[in-house]
């Protein structure tokens, strides 16, 4: 895929919102990068548009990963396990996603996140546990959820940071920063793998990945430092997800809304809005 000017404007601009993203919550990155690449970079196949962002949000999440590190709020005993658990069901999880049409895998997508962002609106400031350790009593919890958020981030063909934070939360009890930060590790391998696993098969533009990349890293600074700022104050961090999750749900029905006004063949009422 050959890239223009403002193709590579835009790349960098909307790596920057992915970056920011991961750095403040952990997760965001894929369903900001897919429309982003989609309806403003204007990549044409939607599967090109995920392959490209999977590898553009594990960069980003890695590189997010290496500062969260350095303030010392990652929990390795369980994000590693997570990971590891995850990986596997990504790799599954992309080789059925690649059979889907794209914008029909789009469209399921949204559906998902208007679902978990409706979720996300009855969420409840957690404090957490202040140590956190792996377990006998913990690792089959660790180890399924691991492998289930895997396979739905390989099916779509996402980091799934926006399931790996609050399925770290339930399976250790760990704080929201200690998830947010721990959840980068599986981010970045599942985004690895299912990257790989798209890339075999052609379907990723190098050119806009390293735009993202490029992108994400200054972002992803700035919303590092965001989180550690709001992690400071009880229960703020907990509030970014929520408040954002209208954002999510509009996001979410400009990828669905083209897929059935071709379906339907006619306009399609937007959600909440007037009959």
């Amino acid at each position: 895929m050959i890239i223009s000017t403002t193709q590579s404007v835009l790349g960098l601009a909307s790596g920057m919102l992915v970056g920011f993203s991961l750095g403040l919550v952990g997760g965001g990155g894929s369903i900001l990068a897919v429309p982003l690449m989609v309806y403003v970079v204007g990549v044409p196949e939607p599967h090109v548009a995920i392959g490209t962002s999977a590898i553009a949000v594990a960069a980003n999440a890695a590189v997010n990963l290496s500062n969260h590190a350095r303030g010392g709020t990652v929990v390795w005993s369980c994000a590693l396990v997570f990971a590891a658990a995850g990986m596997i069901g990504a790799f599954g999880g992309s080789l059925l996603g690649k059979m889907v049409e794209g914008h029909k895998l789009l469209a399921l997508f949204a559906l998902v996140m208007i679902v978990i962002a409706l979720l996300m609106l009855k969420t409840r400031a957690r404090i957490g546990l202040p140590v956190v350790k792996i377990s006998m009593s913990n690792v089959p919890v660790i180890v399924g959820l691991g492998l289930a958020t895997g396979t739905t981030s390989g099916f779509f063909g996402i980091g799934g940071g926006f399931l790996i934070v609050p399925a770290l939360m339930l399976a250790t009890g760990m704080p929201i920063m200690n998830a947010v930060s721990s959840s980068l590790v599986a981010v970045t391998a599942f985004g690895m793998t299912t990257a790989a696993s798209y890339a075999w098969s052609g379907l990723v533009s190098w050119a806009l990945a390293g735009l993202f990349v490029a992108g994400g890293i200054a972002g992803g600074l700035a919303g590092t430092h965001s989180g550690r700022h709001l992690a400071e104050r009880r229960g703020a961090l907990n509030i970014v997800s929520p408040s954002s999750s209208l954002r999510w749900r509009s996001i979410c029905w400009r990828v669905t809304y083209p897929y059935y006004k071709r379906r339907l063949g006619k306009a399609v009422a937007r959600p909440g809005s007037a009959n």
